[in-house]
């Protein structure tokens, strides 16, 4: 009877472990922001905490939108107002994968598995009209343009033609 009810506890905590791990797509952003900053790592920066967190900080510059978001929860930007960066980089001089540290950074802080990458837009086979004036404002945003005198949806529309072939060779979108 003993035995019984110690397999029971021990297969009752590996169901708890596993529904507190992350599932499919859970804290994308997290794991997606982790991964391209460990592979700009080098072996020696790899193995030294502070420097991780030195070299996460210059990494968190050059971010935009979800991913300066992240850097923002994290503590990687000058205008954060906190930081756990300890959280990332001694599991990532450990070699902890990206989506065990997220969990860890999920533990300390929510909102950072709140955080959901945009949906693409796919501009070969979407009708531009069909589209709010926010999505066609997002395009002119990842794309570092702007719109002076826009107002009306056809401007936005207009300026989104002119600018297609400059950038539809590029991956963004």
């Amino acid at each position: 009877m003993c035995k019984f009810g110690v397999f029971s506890l021990i297969l009752l905590v590996a169901a708890l472990q596993t529904s507190f791990g992350l599932k499919e797509g859970e804290c994308e952003v997290c794991v997606k922001t982790v991964d391209k900053f460990a592979a700009t790592l080098s072996d020696d920066v790899k193995k030294d905490p502070k420097k991780i967190e030195l070299e996460f900080k210059k990494f968190c510059k050059g971010s935009k939108n979800k991913e300066n978001r992240f850097c923002y929860y994290l503590g990687g930007l000058e205008e954060s107002a906190t930081g756990i960066l300890g959280e990332l980089s001694k599991p990532l001089s450990w070699s902890m994968p990206s989506d065990k540290i997220c969990e860890k950074l999920r533990k300390k802080d929510a909102q950072i598995c709140d955080l959901r990458f945009d949906k693409q837009i796919d501009l070969n086979n979407v009708d531009l009209k069909k589209l709010k004036v926010r999505d066609l404002k997002k395009i002119l945003n990842d794309w570092d343009e702007v719109c002076d005198g826009c107002i009306e949806k056809t401007d936005f529309i207009k300026r989104i033609e002119e600018l297609k072939p400059k950038y539809m060779g590029r991956s963004d979108l």
